[in-house]
C-alpha cells in the first residue's frame, strides 16, 4: 500500500499448546508501516471452545497458582531436555501468554521471535487477588539466530487482561526501551541489571 507499507491476509489456524488440541481458526490482516513501529492486526477467530470452558481452565491454572504455600521461584524452564517440573507448567503458560506480547511487539516483516526459556521467574506476593511474577526470558530471534534476553514484569487476575511491562537487551541491537502496560493473550530484585521497573 504507497506510502502506508506491506498488508498480508491471512488465514490459519490454532492449537492448544499443552496438548495440541485444534483451538480454532482465525481470519487476519496484518499491515507492517513503513515506519518502523507494530504491526497493525485485526483478527477475527471462532473458537472451539466455549469462553464458559476457557473461563474455567484460567481459574484452574489461577487457583493452582494462589494455593502455593510460598512464592514460586524457578530456573531454566525447560530444561537443557525440554522438561518442565509439573509445579512449574503454571508458570511457563504464564510465560508464554506474556512473552506473546513483547514478541508481537518487536516483530517486523524481516523478524520473528520464539519463546525459548525462562531462565529465572519469581513470585511477588501482593496484598490484592491479582498474581504477579518477574520473568528473565530468552527469545530465540529468526532468522538471525540470536538469543535475546528480556526482563518481564506479569500481573494477573482471571477475567482481567493479562498486564506485561518488559525491557530487552540485544548487544547487536542496543538497549531496548520496552513497554508500559500491554495487554496479552490471556484473557526480591530483578535479576536483570538492566530492567528499570
Amino acid at each position: 500500500i504507497a506510502e502506508a507499507g506491506h498488508k498480508y491476509y491471512l488465514q490459519f489456524s490454532t492449537e492448544d499448546y499443552r496438548t495440541g488440541e485444534n483451538a480454532g481458526s482465525c481470519l487476519a490482516t496484518v499491515l507492517y508501516p513503513k515506519k518502523k513501529s507494530p504491526p497493525v492486526v485485526t483478527i477475527k477467530c471462532s473458537d472451539t471452545k466455549d469462553q464458559k470452558e476457557i473461563q474455567e481452565e484460567d481459574n484452574r491454572l489461577y487457583q493452582r497458582i494462589r494455593h502455593q504455600t510460598k512464592p514460586i521461584t524457578g530456573n531454566n524452564i525447560p530444561d537443557s531436555y525440554g522438561n518442565i517440573e509439573p509445579a512449574l507448567e503454571p508458570v511457563w503458560a504464564l510465560a508464554v501468554a506474556g512473552s506473546s506480547s513483547i514478541m508481537w511487539e518487536k516483530s517486523s516483516e524481516t523478524l520473528g521471535y520464539f519463546l525459548a526459556q525462562v531462565k529465572s521467574v519469581r513470585q511477588w506476593i501482593r496484598k490484592d487477588d491479582f498474581i504477579e511474577f518477574d520473568y528473565t526470558i530468552l527469545l530465540h530471534e529468526i532468522p538471525t539466530q540470536e538469543i535475546i534476553s528480556c526482563h518481564m514484569r506479569l500481573t494477573w487476575l482471571p477475567g482481567h487482561p493479562l498486564k506485561v511491562k518488559h525491557f530487552c537487551a540485544s548487544e547487536s541491537h542496543g538497549a531496548d526501551q520496552g513497554s508500559g502496560a500491554e495487554p496479552g493473550s490471556a484473557a526480591g530484585a530483578p535479576a536483570e541489571t538492566g530492567a528499570r521497573f
